[in-house]
């Protein structure tokens, strides 16, 4: 039996498929200890070969009870899954609020699906910065395909979308807009729409809405990635952009109905991008992304640790008073540490 209380006996009953120490590597790299760091860079080279799934939309559009559905249609295929849900931060614990079996409790007791409940700590992104991390883990645990469901509000749809290899946008009638996507802003990161409670009615109205906002373009992950500066990459070149067009699917997960059509289309989307050449190229925007956010924490890191405490606080509260703008109060911190 490995030693579970180091990154080398983790990771190897990882590979021997034991799920405890799954779950304690989850929780190492949440908590970002001293075991995370051999844990990340032990496991890296293994992942690659998973399908990530992003699965994103307004509150109340039934989203976890759809992830149960495809979890369990991929299941009927023969496929492990892996599925993180980030959820909101319980303002009295710091947790996840919902937990794992609460929200998806048909898939309890599966050996080929593990989930994984993550707070978003108060991000204004919406997902916690180690949701990649987790992402990675479970695709290196050998998971075929990998689904992260996000709350749903801020920049998390943005972010998903340079995490996911496919993203649905999941959409319902009856919740005070046409299309809640429009007002979100996320149109253009979706490969795959999903209209779900497509018994209720308005449904119809929900898919003519998506159908004209295809018609004028402008979908299919175009434009993500472009929220400040990035990282020179060599980037094979991009395919046609009329190459896929984001198909509409009229579900209703509480009764499973469309679940099995809509992993078609992410089936196919999947073989598309490998067809394509746009998988490498997502793969590659998605290093570069994740580089650039944790030399961005590295730096900050370390600029704090340079700088004494009282410094830094005189300089917050010189920015409060509107004695100085923030732009150049921390270009001095910068300048501290450079000097």
């Amino acid at each position: 039996m490995p030693d579970l209380s180091t990154a080398s006996g983790l990771v190897a009953a990882l590979n021997e498929g034991n799920r405890r120490a799954l779950a304690r590597v989850i929780s190492h790299i949440e908590n970002n200890d001293a075991l995370a760091q051999p844990l990340l860079a032990a496991l890296y080279p293994q992942a690659g070969a998973a399908h990530l799934i992003g699965v994103t939309g307004a509150p109340g559009t039934g989203k976890s009870t759809l992830v149960n559905g495809m979890a369990l249609a991929f299941r009927q295929q023969g496929l492990t899954v892996g599925i993180v849900a980030v959820d909101p931060t319980s303002p009295f614990s710091g947790g996840a609020l919902l937990g794992d079996r609460v929200r998806m409790r048909d898939l309890a007791g599966d050996p080929g699906i593990f989930i994984r409940s993550m707070a978003t700590r108060g991000s204004l992104g919406g997902l916690a910065q180690t949701t990649a991390d987790v992402v990675m883990t479970l695709d290196a645990a050998g998971f075929a395909r990998v689904i992260i469901e996000t709350v749903g509000v801020g920049q998390s749809e943005v972010e998903i979308a340079s995490t996911a290899h496919t993203t649905i946008v999941v959409e319902a009638p009856g919740l005070g807009d046409e299309v809640q996507a429009i007002k979100a802003g996320i149109l253009e990161i979706a490969d795959i729409f999903a209209v779900n409670k497509a018994d209720r009615e308005g449904a119809d109205r929900t898919v003519m809405a998506l159908q004209m906002m295809l018609a004028l373009g402008g979908t299919g992950h175009q434009q993500i990635l472009h929220h400040g500066r990035m990282l020179p990459v060599d980037l094979p070149p991009a395919p046609p952009a009329d190459g896929w067009t984001p198909p509409i699917h009229k579900t209703v997960a509480t009764q499973n109905q469309g679940i099995a059509a809509l992993v078609e289309a992410i089936e196919a989307h999947r073989g598309y991008l490998q067809h394509s050449g746009l998988r490498q190229t997502r793969d590659r925007l998605r290093a570069a992304t994740e580089l650039r956010m944790i030399l961005r924490d590295l730096l900050l890191q370390r600029t704090l640790a340079a700088i004494p405490a009282a410094d830094i606080a005189a300089l917050v509260h010189a920015v409060a008073a509107r004695e100085i703008d923030p732009y150049s109060a921390a270009q001095r911190l910068v300048a501290r540490t450079t000097s």
